[in-house]
């Protein structure tokens, strides 16, 4: 009890001894029956005030926990744990085990059979140091040696009848143990003559080494083993309870600090600390009204509390549990610099886009998958964190399905992305110059027309072929269709989007690629250093359903890659440190957000799983396009201006047209441009010249029916201020 309720004990105490003595005469049994009425309006009080007769019970039972009143409801809500522990029921983890184990046992035996010769030369060197002290010790084991010291107190206390009954045992031991050492020895002395006598040569050797190495290792020190260890094992601080509540007490959290200063412990454990893979897990609910995010907000505070480095402190939120469950994972080494395991796909092996791929691991060493089929994707991070290297990894798996068609684009232009373009890609640029920049246009308007007729090839197909209305791994491997995956990759698209020219066709085509596209069996893959509103339009990053975000600086940033809302639920990658490179926030494969090191694929790797993916190719006969040096055909539309042509079929009698009608007429004009143009197309193909649509109404039937058009003053400003003569218009 604390000084508060004692002092409020004790001003109650007082109030009771200074009110009326007489105190009131109460009715037992009417307050016996009102306890038994039920309360209500029409009930009156035992007072007769007409008050609520009791308290009205609403707790279910008294059941802290409130799991429920009975033994039946708390096992019903009680969970599970998994028989078999999750990484034996993973094929690819358990295999994963099982070649560590090899490894580190094949390491050991290695390690130990390369330096057998020097142990053995250094007990030789130490055999003489043993032959001396097993020599001593046989003579003090015959001596008594070991009971000198009791006989000795004897004497010191003058104890006369001790001290013989102690000498005469003496003297029975010796007898015996001398005799025991000289019938040892003429044992020894004869087996040694009758070995070096009657046995072979090789015998004596095997003889004399055995006994030269036992006494090398009798005479070994405590403090110098002969034998080295193989492997040091890293020793890492157990995780305790009160490591625990330590460093969450000195998060500066009040409600925790105030429940620890009350002799509470601030911290309810839900299960036993264990060991998780390489590190200790706890798990438990913070106190009321305090969230995991207040936890994760303070990450280098609870690292210090733990005395461990950052990147091994990991607080986790529980997304089916209340947001004041923490999982608290500490790890054993820092998980940017731990060792991964071996990459399965980094010397061998192919892919099925349409199967789950691993590309990184969390915090406990465990595969994460990603399915790159049916999604569009978004990478963002600061600059220096391994965005490209990321978007490169994704790209190296998409390029071992030879199934798989890669347009790749480096908007930054330092030729991170070579590796794959030049060696596998359909379509391919590094830089900004106004070239590329219309090369890659030109590239997604193809891809808009293709992804058109994928749209109408899925329809056609009967039902019982494709009966989700979706690309499979089956479709796609039937060439005929030309329904083969698509995978298009950029780094630093927000130059795509902020130019001045194509930046909104840029953006109208993208964000269809990203809503239609996956469905298609195309994937669209964007990575910025700036992940705000104008690199990253609100429909492309709305619709991404995998999304990666490294290190960024605030909320904001955090928000656009990961969604919106996710700075507040915790998914916060501003707690990454500079050192956590190629670690990031993943969203996607149905799962919520986890903590994922991506695999390093360094500039020698990409380019040998490159070379290997176009040796796939090239037996697949499916290498194409940029990687055999074709150049794609020139855009019909590329030596023709559209301006002209817009204003060569709206004659000057017609101020204002509408914008189906000019689409029409321009089909008829360029047949092989603008044939499969609609009102949309030429709305988006105009807004990069400034020229938007305003209402236009026409009288039909007598009736005024009004729609979006054109109107032809402004493609005559636009014409003369693009050709620098304004006085044209």
């Amino acid at each position: 009890m604390n000084h508060e309720d004692e002092n409020e004990l004790f001003a109650r105490l007082e109030a009771d001894m200074t009110a009326d003595p007489r105190g009131d005469v109460v009715d037992l049994d009417k307050v016996r029956s009102a306890r038994t009425e039920p309360t209500g309006s029409g009930a009156e009080s035992a007072d007769g005030s007409g008050g609520p007769t009791v308290p009205v019970m609403v707790d279910r039972s008294a059941d802290p926990s409130g799991a429920g009143s009975t033994l039946m409801d708390r096992v019903r809500s009680a969970e599970r744990r998994p028989i078999v522990p999750d990484w034996a029921r993973s094929t690819q983890e358990f295999t994963a085990a099982a070649r560590w184990l090899a490894g580190h046992v094949g390491h050991t035996v290695a390690f130990h059979t390369v330096r057998t010769p020097a142990y053995a030369a250094r007990l030789a060197v130490r055999a003489p140091a043993g032959a001396a002290k097993f020599i001593g010790g046989t003579l003090r084991w015959m001596a008594d040696a070991e009971g000198e010291p009791v006989r000795l107190a004897a004497v010191r206390r003058e104890d006369a009848g001790e001290y013989l009954k102690l000498s005469r045992q003496r003297d029975r031991r010796v007898r015996l143990r001398t005799a025991v050492g000289l019938l040892g020895s003429l044992i020894g002395v004869g087996t040694v003559l009758a070995l070096y006598v009657l046995a072979p040569v090789w015998l004596n050797v095997l003889a004399a080494v055995v006994v030269t190495l036992a006494m090398g290792w009798l005479g070994a020190p405590a403090d110098d083993p002969v034998i080295n260890r193989a492997v040091v094992v890293p020793k890492a601080q157990k995780l305790t309870s009160d490591i625990v509540l330590r460093a969450l007490g000195a998060l500066g959290i009040p409600a925790i600090n105030q429940a620890q200063g009350k002799g509470r412990d601030g911290f309810t454990f839900t299960a036993p600390i264990t060991r998780d893979g390489p590190g200790w897990r706890a798990e438990g609910d913070l106190p009321y009204g305090v969230t995991v995010t207040d936890v994760i907000d303070k990450r280098d505070k609870l690292a210090s509390g733990l005395r461990r480095p950052l990147g091994c402190v990991w607080p986790e939120a529980v997304p089916e549990e209340h947001t004041g469950r923490l999982v608290l994972w500490v790890g054993d080494q820092d998980m940017s610099k731990a060792k991964q395991p071996a990459w399965p796909l980094a010397k061998s092996g192919a892919v099925d886009l349409f199967k789950p791929v691993a590309f990184g691991t969390d915090q406990r060493g465990r595969w994460v998958n990603i399915t790159l089929m049916y999604i569009a994707g978004v990478i963002g991070a600061i600059p220096r964190m391994g965005k490209t290297f990321l978007l490169r990894l994704l790209l190296l798996i998409a390029a071992l399905d030879p199934r798989a068609e890669l347009h790749t684009y480096d908007l930054k232009g330092t030729g991170d992305l070579d590796p794959v373009g030049d060696r596998v890609a359909h379509r391919h640029r590094a830089g900004d110059d106004e070239e590329d920049i219309e090369y890659a246009i030109r590239d997604l308007r193809a891809l808009r027309e293709e992804l058109r007729r994928r749209t109408k090839a899925i329809r056609s197909l009967p039902r019982d072929i494709c009966p989700e209305s979706k690309v499979t791994s089956e479709l796609a491997d039937k060439r005929s269709l030309g329904l083969h995956p698509i995978v298009v990759g950029v780094d630093e698209c927000q130059v795509w989007f902020e130019h001045d020219k194509y930046g909104e066709e840029f953006k109208e085509i993208c964000t269809d690629l990203v809503k239609r596209g996956p469905a298609t069996g195309i994937v669209l893959l964007l990575a910025t250093q700036r992940p705000d509103a104008k690199a990253l339009p609100t429909g492309v990053s709305a619709n991404a359903s995998a999304r990666w975000c490294l290190k960024v600086m605030g909320q904001l940033e955090n928000d656009m890659v990961l969604g919106t809302s996710a700075y507040k639920r915790g998914v916060r990658a501003t707690m990454f440190s500079w050192a956590d490179k190629g670690i990031c926030y993943f969203v996607g494969e149905g799962a919520d957000a986890r903590i994922v090191r991506a695999v390093f694929a360094d500039a020698v790797m990409a380019d040998r799983i490159a070379l290997r993916a176009r040796k796939l190719r090239e037996d697949a006969g499916t290498l194409a396009g940029h990687a055999l040096g074709e150049e794609p055909e020139t855009d019909a539309a590329a030596g023709y201006d559209l301006l002209a042509d817009v204003l060569a079929v709206i004659p000057a009698s017609e101020p204002k047209v509408w914008s189906e009608t000019v689409a029409e007429r321009l089909g008829e004009l360029r047949p092989e441009v603008y044939g499969d143009w609609a009102a949309e197309q030429l709305t988006a193909a105009l807004k990069p010249y400034g020229i938007d649509t305003v209402q236009i109404g026409r009288r039909i039937s007598g009736k005024v029916v009004n729609r979006r058009g054109i109107e032809r003053a402004k493609v005559t400003a636009a014409v003369a201020e693009r050709d620098g003569n304004r006085d044209a218009g």
